[in-house]
């Protein structure tokens, strides 16, 4: 079993919804599994789930359970593959949960901690936007990664986001992946103008992550609900995504010294 000190947390995000965030998170996880990567993804959109609509599965448990006094919070958990990639699948409808408060907050992960045994990654798929729950998900984890699209309003919205959590929460750490591109060069432009934004309005250098390209693939995929990887593993966006994951193993490989020093979820020191 793997010591949960050394899981590794990542919170998916983006500042505006229909970026796609969802569906590269699962995917991600997907490849990251593929790759001998053992990850637990949670679904942090508390109100508005959906994860489990683009897996095709209907969980008998949620979040709403994992916070009532339940006997055993893997009793929550969903199997995606055997061997290592599990799912924590979220509420829909219930808006007590979207804006959480601290004591909410504290009960959810810490039993969350109680389940890390076993996974390298916990990946959290948050809900879109600056909400308190989000961004305070947001600053427990060791690592975010931003996802935008070429639409101005994403990276306004996306550095909206960035800015709050570096002026409100201390975070001053991105990573960043342009989806629904049509080439490199259509990445790198929007990926260019919010790296200048953080650097000369924040003093933060976001990192380049790599960029998803824009596909008929993803849509048929949603409708069929089934991942991308496993419907279409040979399209240019899957590709896309192995090669994304293979990028965020290198970065995990070449900082985990740095990054295994902070707390797998920074507001839990005690743990």
């Amino acid at each position: 079993m793997i010591n949960p000190n050394k899981s590794l947390s990542l919170s998916i995000m983006s500042g505006k919804g229909g970026v796609g965030k969802s569906n590269l998170a699962l995917n991600l996880c997907f490849a990251l599994f593929d790759q001998g990567l053992t990850s637990l993804l949670m679904d942090c959109d508390l109100g508005l789930a959906n994860l489990d609509v683009l897996l095709g599965v209907t969980p008998d448990k949620n979040l709403q359970d994992l916070l009532r006094d339940i006997e055993d919070p893997r009793d929550v958990v969903v199997q995606i593959e055997k061997g290592g990639f599990d799912f924590l699948p979220a509420a829909s409808g219930v808006p007590e949960l979207v804006e959480m408060d601290e004591d909410m907050q504290d009960v959810l992960f810490k039993k969350i901690m109680q389940l890390l045994e076993g996974y390298e990654m916990l990946v959290l798929d948050l809900g879109a936007g600056i909400n308190s729950t989000a961004l305070a998900f947001a600053s427990m984890t060791q690592l975010r990664m931003i996802v935008v699209t070429p639409e101005p309003t994403s990276l306004t919205d996306s550095y909206a986001m960035m800015k709050v959590l570096s002026t409100e929460h201390g975070v001053n750490d991105f990573l960043v992946v342009v989806n629904m591109a049509t080439n490199k060069a259509e990445a790198m432009t929007p990926f260019d103008r919010l790296d200048g934004a953080c650097r000369n309005f924040l003093g933060i250098e976001p990192r380049f992550l790599g960029y998803i390209t824009l596909d008929p693939k993803v849509p048929d995929a949603v409708r069929h609900q089934t991942p991308l990887l496993r419907h279409a593993p040979s399209c240019k966006a899957s590709l896309d995504i192995i090669n994304l994951a293979k990028v965020f193993l290198r970065y995990r490989k070449d900082n985990l010294e740095a990054i295994s020093k902070r707390p797998v979820l920074k507001n839990f020191p005690s743990l």
